[in-house]
């Protein structure tokens, strides 16, 4: 016991685990993050509330059956530092910890009890290839670990490249994703309820340019997830 502590202590001398929100090393070793950043992040507790600003979002937009996300997202917030080091610093580990985080709420609600399997939102191969992976299978990948449901990672494709939305109007937004996804294994969601996963959700307009294709599919029902909301 007392060697596999020195070990262990020497090892975290020379290969520090440190907390991706704030660099602190008073972190459990089987987490990203320690507990003062993770008291900090905003959560909304939208999973279990009908009606809720996420869902508002897509009225009249889409059939959907629930939609919710994790926390509130805001410019220069810690979660905005974790979502830069997911997308644009290579750290997959805080994203399938954040999905570990979302899928013990997933798991806890009853409004999401019926979901059959989680479909990340796919990035264009292009993109992918850059970035050597995509965030949003990341994330699913950490909300399957601890929800048992499967993740369907190749049953819709992003078919078109498309430059970055950030600083589009939410009418070209829409335009832009027009003809962007398709269902290419309709048969692994035929009849089923769909979680569609992004990492956030600004206008909705990729979700539901996304979810539109899949509801194309005989006997698919939709729900959407985010780990965060942009207010």
């Amino acid at each position: 016991m007392l060697l596999k502590q020195s070990i262990r202590d020497a090892l975290h001398l020379f290969f520090p685990h440190i907390c991706s929100g704030c660099g602190s090393d008073v972190i459990d070793r089987d987490s990203q993050l320690c507990l003062r950043c993770i008291n900090a992040l905003p959560a909304t507790n939208f999973f279990d509330v009908p009606g809720n600003p996420v869902e508002q979002k897509f009225y009249g937009r889409i059939e959907i059956r629930n939609a919710a996300a994790a926390y509130f997202f805001t410019k220069d917030s810690l979660l905005q530092t974790l979502i830069h080091q997911l997308k644009y610093r290579g750290n997959k580990d805080i994203g399938f910890y954040l999905g570990q985080i979302a899928g013990r709420i997933l798991e806890s609600s009853f409004r999401f009890a019926h979901v059959d399997a989680i479909v990340p939102l796919p990035l264009n191969k292009r993109r992918q290839r850059k970035r050597g992976y995509n965030q949003a299978a990341v994330i699913a990948d950490g909300i399957s670990a601890v929800w048992d449901k499967p993740v369907f990672d190749k049953a819709v494709i992003r078919k078109v490249y498309t430059e970055t939305q950030t600083h589009r109007s939410r009418i070209t937004r829409w335009e832009n994703m027009e003809s962007v996804f398709e269902v290419t294994e309709p048969e692994l969601i035929r009849g089923k309820h769909i979680l569609l996963l992004d990492d956030i959700i600004t206008t909705g307009a990729t979700v539901e340019a996304c979810g539109a294709e899949i509801l194309k599919v005989e006997g698919t029902t939709l729900s959407i997830a985010a780990i965060a909301y942009t207010i």
